[in-house]
């Protein structure tokens, strides 16, 4: 397994706004800078048979204007693709339209940066309730994939992520992951008592031990 402290160190998080046409939208940005090459970084994030490997298992056309599915989350179509450097594409997910903006970057010393960009039209009273860890944590799980799979680790079927998903390990990389989105979220401009109780919130939602005879 990665080590935890490492990967949440290893990636970048930042909370803004944009506005679009029908409004202003939240922003969750996050990076993480990989010893690979840029093709093989795009490959990783556009060949089906790869996102499967460490992210989900995904269905559809992955082309400018095809639709894709992946198994048991979201779906959505593709709007622009630019290879081997960015696409964007919508994220429709339990009746909501939001979108990804993912960007493949060269390092200057080598390497290669993914950077992804989630806008989301979200409620002032859902922000208030969770903050960006709720769309947040979960691409730090996405990361997490991205960074074993690039390591050339095993690849975790969908009953091995969920058993992981319950062990001390995954709980304790959920809480840094809320802990860093708390940051970037007053780093954004939310005061830190409303991104305090935010995170706690979403902390619990996420992290919390199960009972005993669970």
């Amino acid at each position: 397994m990665v080590e935890v402290v490492h990967q949440i160190n290893g990636v970048s998080r930042q909370v803004g706004t944009k506005v679009l046409e029908a409004g202003e939208a939240r922003v969750m940005t996050i990076s993480q800078a990989y010893d690979t090459e840029p093709d093989d970084l795009w490959d990783a994030c556009t060949n089906p048979e790869r996102i499967t490997r460490w992210f989900l298992p995904v269905s559809g056309e992955l082309k400018v204007g095809g639709r894709y599915r992946l198994q048991g989350n979201a779906e959505g179509t593709v709007e622009r693709c630019d290879p081997p450097k960015s696409f964007f594409a919508t994220w429709e997910f339990a009746g909501d339209v939001s979108w990804i903006d993912v960007r493949v970057v060269p390092e200057a010393g080598g390497g290669a940066r993914l950077e992804l960009e989630h806008v989301a039209h979200v409620s002032d009273e859902l922000w208030a309730q969770y903050g960006p860890g709720a769309v947040g944590i979960g691409w730090d799980m996405g990361l997490l994939g991205l960074a074993r799979h690039l390591l050339g680790l095993p690849s975790m079927d969908a009953a091995a992520a969920a058993a992981w998903q319950q062990t001390d390990e995954a709980r304790e990389f959920m809480r840094r992951s809320s802990e860093r989105w708390y940051e970037a979220n007053i780093a954004g401009g939310t005061d830190e008592p409303l991104a305090r109780a935010a995170a706690d919130r979403c902390t619990e939602a996420y992290a919390a031990t199960p009972p005993a005879d669970a």
